[in-house]
């Protein structure tokens, strides 16, 4: 089975969550979250949970990148949206009552591979 690889920015609370199910899925959305929006580069995962995450109050002023696998046929069914610079800001827009079905086709863990840390106000 052919895999792609891809990153997405958390912060703690969603981190915390997604402990619990032993790094093998991303919990469910907000209400208020219509999409999962995993990230192509870990470049653009990193400028979101540095830029972002460590100044919000709720991820706790802390943001994670992390990198994980997809089955790429699955993930060929969705388009690759690009949100700012063409050649950094891509992610797929996965509708947030798919994610069970995109956590079926999680290849591995998910791994934590960078941390950031800000100042709570």
């Amino acid at each position: 089975m052919e895999s792609s690889t891809l990153f997405r920015p958390v912060g703690q609370a969603e981190l915390d969550l997604f402990k619990a199910s032993e790094y093998r899925h991303f919990p469910p959305l907000l209400d208020f979250q219509p999409i999962f929006y995993p990230v192509l580069n870990e470049e653009y995962a990193t400028k979101i949970a540095r830029d972002w995450n460590t100044k919000d109050a709720a991820s706790g002023y802390v943001g994670y990148v992390t990198k994980f696998a997809v089955n790429s046929e699955y993930l060929s069914r969705f388009q690759v949206q690009t949100v700012g610079s063409a050649d950094l800001h891509l992610e797929y827009w996965i509708p947030a009552e798919q994610l069970d079905e995109f956590n079926q086709n999680i290849i591995g863990e998910i791994l934590i591979i960078s941390e950031f840390r800000g100042n709570a106000r």
